[in-house]
């Protein structure tokens, strides 16, 4: 049976490089995979984007109302040229979702199903928490029902384990606001530990507000 992974990490912490990494190994091997990442992510449109430089297209784009494991079967079913073989489409050997905390829960649901009633790996990659250190709703489901969970780490600007991602809007930290606000012009993040997270907060964990 295949497996749901779940690779989650701080933001600069690679995940995007690791998934691009992790296609061009099963590619090497000569095994098919499809890329894919929810529309909310709008950071290169259809692209995957590395902090390193690194961008490749996506085969699929999930729609929050869509079906993801009918999109996957209708992707793998598609014949481009590079998915052939001797005239043949070949089987998808993984799929790789990037950006994964902005799925909905019942589009994590549909990824098990890929990987356990399909036979297909799901590598999926997403941060957990938000700026107010709140968990996105895609990344909670994938903590709940994931086969296997591997955190990917980097390093605050102190020298220790960033675990959180602040936000900051013109340059200054902000801890109020949407949960989604991709990177644009004036909305930039910055991974920091608990000990910097706090600091800049004033000691508010942004979950206390609603409580």
């Amino acid at each position: 049976m295949a497996k749901l992974y779940f690779r989650y990490g701080a933001m600069n912490s690679g995940k995007s490089t690791g998934l691009l990494q992790a296609a061009y190994n099963y590619e090497e091997r000569g095994q098919r995979v499809l890329l894919a990442k929810p529309s909310v992510d709008t950071k290169g449109d259809r692209e995957i984007v590395s902090r390193l430089g690194v961008t490749r297209e996506v085969d699929v784009v999930f729609a929050p109302q869509d079906d993801v494991r009918a999109a996957v079967a209708d992707a793998g079913a598609t014949d481009p040229a590079s998915a052939r073989l001797d005239g043949m489409v070949r089987p998808v050997s993984c799929v790789l979702v990037d950006e994964a905390q902005f799925l909905t829960p019942r589009q994590v649901d549909d990824l098990l199903r890929v990987a356990v009633l399909d036979d297909v790996p799901v590598l999926a990659y997403g941060i957990r928490t938000d700026f107010r250190t709140e968990a996105f709703p895609g990344s909670a489901r994938l903590l709940e029902v994931a086969h296997s969970l591997e955190e990917l780490k980097t390093i605050c600007r102190c020298g220790r384990k960033a675990v959180f991602n602040a936000r900051k809007v013109d340059g200054r930290f902000v801890f109020d606001g949407s949960q989604v606000a991709i990177d644009g012009v004036h909305v930039t993040y910055e991974s920091l530990c608990a000990n910097c997270y706090l600091a800049e907060s004033g000691g508010r964990l942004d979950g206390e507000l609603g409580r």
